[in-house]
């Protein structure tokens, strides 16, 4: 299985169109955000992750989310997530992970993510300070 898109979003909804076929509308996709207070705080947005099964995998995984203070794999964990899931191959499906995140100063957290034990898919998250 892999990993088709992973991004942090405002709202995500499902819907069914024509086929019968799945839409997924997502909205206020962000890499970054303008904190509400000072520091310190604790956000939790809502990171999305889009997964593909192939035809002749088991489709059977379990998704890994490490929420990081840097790119690599040894950088100061902050949050983690990790949930099995099931997807009929040939199929997609999706995580929804909503991370409590603290912050202590502005700067980035790095979600990790990744299906079973494969390589992992990286997406920024920026706390930027108050907009005055």
């Amino acid at each position: 299985m892999q990993i088709v898109a992973a991004v942090f979003v405002e709202n995500f909804e499902m819907r069914e169109a024509p086929g019968p076929s799945t839409r997924i509308d997502m909205t206020g996709i962000m890499f970054s955000q303008a904190a509400t207070q000072a520091v310190p705080l604790t956000l939790s947005p809502h990171l999305v992750a889009l997964i593909f099964c192939p035809e002749g995998q088991s489709g059977s995984g379990v998704f890994e989310v490490v929420f990081r203070r840097g790119l690599d794999e040894e950088s100061e964990q902050v949050a983690r997530n990790v949930s099995p899931f099931t997807v009929e191959p040939g199929k997609f499906t999706y995580r929804l992970v909503k991370g409590e995140l603290d912050f202590e100063e502005y700067g980035q957290i790095f979600a990790h993510c990744r299906v079973d034990k494969n390589p992992f898919t990286v997406v920024p998250f920026t706390l930027l300070p108050p907009v005055d």
